[in-house]
């Protein structure tokens, strides 16, 4: 789908999903790495617990489809090969700090001096501009600072960051979307232009619809761990089953309540609990527990109920219930669940690639979707240290292989 065109990947940790999209849809990505290697092959886990720049699973996770060369792009003589790289790419996605590529000549006004049709992608916490561009950042305060954070966690105590950072993967994918959308506009113009991304920008649209409670003077969206709140009431989400945990619906009301009835007039007569109970008004129970007419003690009876009732099932047996009596249950998936997914199983989800300086493939997560008319490839495992110099340096740019060496002896390359 992009394969007439070329990425140069100059991004660390922050961006590095948005060049594997591009490359997942064809384009020839480039991974410019400083000499030694990526500050984001550092991080861990590392394949069988053993640090190495090229053992990364981190690194594994966001640069397949990708060909890895290295340059000191702090030197001169580094500068003036990426300009050259420039001239003949499509695009150049960065995500270091707001002026500093300007500041080594490399801004977007210096590449498109050389490139008009360059498409420039730069990715920072807050963006180019502002009072907060230039503040220091991690997943964590990204998260905070637009919005997402204030929801995670124990509502009586301080939230808690995701475990698996969240924030750049959020602006890296809203980067590759723009990328595209760019893209489309140089179809016709045949110029390209600057992207200016900011992590803070994409997590605050995360929220969804609740980045407008406080303009509307909207009821705002609050930590409610266990549950969702709602008065005095906590309405339990989450279930015990025989081997894990489920979702389970039990709420009330004309639209939700319907399905309570069912739930519950089933259990009356499977024995889980008493015909009064099976048939007390579900519909009109929240309305009931509001007013007072209904003690918050029955609510947790019935929630009692409910768990012998599900913690006597696995996911499978609930899921099938689910399935077969309209009942409002999902299974919670654990990674293994997942794996073993007959569904993803049946879709061909799951990808092996080969990785043979190790002698062996793994298995990867799919595309992110399915084209059928153009399939998503996984054409490269994720590349090595600068495995691609000669590729780039040599046949494309057309160096000699001493001038090559040279500049691999002074650090340059």
């Amino acid at each position: 789908m992009l394969s007439p065109y070329r990425v140069l990947d100059l991004t660390n940790e922050r961006g590095l999903l948005c060049g594997q999209i591009l490359g997942d849809l064809g384009a020839d990505v480039i991974k410019v790495e400083p000499p030694g290697g990526s500050p984001a092959r550092k991080l861990g886990p590392f394949f069988q617990d053993q640090p190495d720049p090229n053992r990364s699973l981190y690194w594994w996770s966001y640069n397949r489809n990708k060909r890895s060369i290295t340059l000191e792009i702090s030197r001169r003589e580094g500068r003036e090969i990426l300009l050259r790289l420039a001239k003949d790419a499509h695009f150049l996605i960065e995500s270091d700090s707001p002026g500093q590529f300007a500041s080594l000549g490399l801004g977007y006004a210096d590449l498109a001096a050389i490139n008009p049709a360059l498409i420039g992608v730069s990715i920072t916490p807050f963006g180019q501009d502002g009072p907060k561009a230039s503040y220091a950042d991690s997943d964590l305060v990204i998260l905070a600072a637009g919005g997402p954070l204030v929801l995670t966690g124990d509502d009586d105590r301080a939230p808690v960051r995701v475990s698996v950072p969240q924030g750049y993967l959020h602006a890296a994918t809203d980067a590759a979307v723009a990328a595209l959308a760019a893209h489309h506009e140089r179809c016709f113009s045949g110029l390209g232009q600057h992207i200016d991304v900011s992590a803070q920008q994409s997590l605050a649209l995360a929220t969804q619809s609740g980045i407008l409670a406080a303009p509307l003077d909207a009821d705002q969206y609050r930590r409610a761990a266990g549950g969702v709140k709602s008065g005095a009431m906590t309405a339990q989400l989450l279930w015990p089953a025989k081997d894990g945990w489920i979702s389970c619906t039990f709420l009330f009301g004309t639209a939700l309540g319907v399905f309570t009835v069912k739930l519950m007039r089933y259990l009356a007569e499977h024995g889980w609990c008493d015909e009064a109970t099976g048939h007390k008004d579900w519909i009109g129970f929240g309305a009931a527990l509001a007013s007072g007419a209904e003690p918050m003690s029955e609510y947790h009876r019935a929630c009692g109920i409910l768990s012998s009732f599900t913690s006597s099932h696995t996911k499978a047996e609930l899921l099938r219930f689910a399935i077969e009596k309209g009942f409002l249950f999902a299974p919670v998936s654990t990674i293994a669940d997942v794996i073993e997914s007959p569904q993803l199983r049946a879709r061909d989800y799951f990808r092996e690639v080969e990785h043979p300086e190790l002698g062996r493939s793994f298995r990867y997560p799919g595309p992110f979707v399915k084209f059928s008319e153009s399939p998503i490839q996984y054409r490269r495992r994720p590349p090595l240290v600068g495995e691609h110099n000669r590729e780039v340096y040599v046949d494309q740019l057309g160096m000699s292989e001493p001038e090559m060496q040279e500049l691999q002896q002074r650090g340059i390359i």
